[in-house]
């Protein structure tokens, strides 16, 4: 039976007050500019009281342009979504049909290329990137929903992932679908892929965040206002005249709401999350 200490649980329990504040406490200050005036996010010090301008300026930035950013932040949205359905999908696609092929196709030098596929890891966004963008632009891909996602979906983390988990289904699943008849399409679609649910639900989750996150590869290929996505498109809010000539109010709300979508898929997939994560391990 384990002790219980008194102290320990008081330690643990502060430890963890301490840890929710810090995380929660940004969030809050933001919340609370957001509702505010632009002369009052000013203030020294800035009011921690919420303001009564919440929804004016929740419905400038939604459905107006605010500083360099033309685009109204609804449109920031759109198009940041579509970019980080497109990612995570495509990677999720992509991703499982290699892993499928690398375990169970027999060909030569497979594992040759899985490893070749998993020594990208270690090849920075930055080396690939200009080289990346020349592809792009011949193409004509610029400015374009395809140019931000088709030339970020490969994952060798996915793959990776995948790959391990296909290897703990038993061989005899294998065997008794090739008794029953059922060909590689088949055994795929009525075995493989249901056992795969969490982990696909948990790849989803992270490469739903990882797509909407994305700043650099944006930045690069979006020239017009109207394919700008929301994480760009805050910084593009901020003046280069300095603090006073940014609208910090309509920055905070647009941060705000920036945050909404990757907390809304964390809430609504967190069981299948963690449960994937669970499955993967072992």
């Amino acid at each position: 039976m384990v002790e219980r200490r008194p102290f320990l649980d008081f330690l643990t329990h502060a430890v963890l007050i301490l840890g929710i504040v810090v995380v929660v406490f940004p969030v809050y200050l933001t919340f609370v500019a957001s509702t505010l005036t632009a002369e009052e996010v000013l203030d020294a010090p800035m009011t921690l009281i919420p303001g009564s301008h919440l929804i004016d300026n929740y419905r400038t930035v939604l459905f107006q342009g605010v500083g360099e950013a033309a685009s109204p932040v609804s449109t920031m949205m759109k198009n940041s979504l579509i970019m980080a359905l497109g990612i995570a999908l495509g990677k999720i696609a992509i991703s499982i049909i290699s892993a499928f092929a690398i375990v169970y196709f027999r060909f030569p030098l497979r594992k040759t290329f899985f490893w070749l596929i998993f020594i990208t890891l270690m090849l920075p966004v930055e080396v690939r990137i200009l080289p990346t963008y020349k592809v792009v632009s011949d193409l004509g891909l610029l400015d374009s929903y395809f140019g931000l996602t088709v030339p970020i979906i490969a994952s060798a983390t996915a793959t990776f992932l995948f790959r391990q988990f296909f290897l703990t289904i038993p061989d005899e699943l294998a065997e008794a679908a090739r008794i029953d008849g059922a060909g590689p399409l088949r055994f795929f679609w009525d075995v493989v892929l249901p056992l795969s649910r969490t982990s696909i639900a948990a790849l989803f989750v992270i490469q739903f965040i990882y797509g909407w996150n994305q700043y650099l590869w944006p930045l690069l290929i979006t020239t017009q206002k109207s394919m700008t996505p929301v994480v760009v498109g805050v910084t593009q809010m901020i003046s280069r005249s300095g603090d006073a000539a940014t609208d910090w109010n309509l920055v905070m709300a647009t941060v705000m709401l920036a945050m909404v979508p990757p907390a809304v898929v964390v809430v609504l997939m967190q069981k299948w999350f963690v449960k994937g994560l669970v499955e993967t391990e072992k």
